[in-house]
């Protein structure tokens, strides 16, 4: 096993204690009706995108995009939960670019560092120029126990996996040439576009349950976030107990 994926699976163990005992604050503090129901959305939409990204692009990717789209996501579905409009572009650009260069991020390891660049800058001046054009992430916002996706949020969807495609395509022609180009940017433009639909799809059902899960399942599900981040940060010692050889 490569001792980088070792890493990893023990910082992903990490990141679940902390999240599990934030999970258990919310039901200990009584958060419902306080900031940490943003934690709620935060969370949820991390592991959603996350092991759709992690899935289709590598653990590390799954991993920097997930908690990078979870946490932009929650603080502008937060905002149109309250009845607020949405943020000014700014703000959103800045949010562009957190996912972006997250993005990015995940695909260092994959692509090297001037692809990885390029791509989190030409898609995070995509997601700018969409937000311009009133293309966002709250677009037709609705919560409810339906899953739902409207005409509006499928062409989103299809513009999206567009733009990651040919914006792959632009970094492996300009930046680094990539052996089977077309492959991986056909690979990155689908995860992202299914991934996508799919967290839309799904979108007002986690939004209804984010306002509406009784406080007590919130801490259950703490102590189960807490108990497979111990199991997942023990992985390093099983494998030194039983002499797992590591590259």
């Amino acid at each position: 096993m490569d001792h980088h994926t070792v890493a990893i699976v023990s910082i992903t163990g990490t990141c679940f204690d902390v999240l599990g005992s934030l999970y258990l604050a919310y039901d200990l503090l009584g958060g419902q009706h306080g900031p940490l129901r943003l934690l709620t959305r935060a969370v949820t939409y991390s592991v959603v995108f996350g092991i759709g990204y992690g899935l289709g692009l590598g653990l590390f990717f799954g991993l920097a995009s997930g908690i990078a789209t979870g946490i932009t996501l929650s603080i502008e579905f937060s905002r149109a939960s309250r009845g607020l409009d949405h943020y000014s572009l700014p703000w959103e650009a800045l949010f562009s670019a957190i996912r972006g260069f997250a993005f990015g991020a995940g695909l260092y390891s994959i692509v090297g560092f001037g692809f990885a660049i390029a791509f989190a800058v030409l898609i995070t001046a995509g997601q700018i120029l969409a937000y311009s054009r009133g293309m966002r992430p709250a677009a037709d916002y609705a919560a409810s126990r339906r899953p739902r996706l409207t005409r509006r949020q499928f062409w989103g969807t299809v513009l999206r996996t567009v733009g990651y495609t040919v914006s792959a395509l632009i970094c492996s022609a300009l930046i680094h040439h990539l052996d089977h180009a077309w492959l991986f940017a056909i690979r990155v433009g689908l995860v992202t576009g299914i991934v996508t639909g799919a967290g839309i799809t799904v979108n007002p059902y986690i939004e209804y349950y984010a306002d509406h899960l009784p406080e007590r399942r919130m801490g259950v599900f703490g102590i189960g976030l807490i108990l497979c981040g111990f199991a997942l940060q023990s992985v390093q010692y099983w494998l030194t107990l039983f002499d797992v050889p590591l590259t």
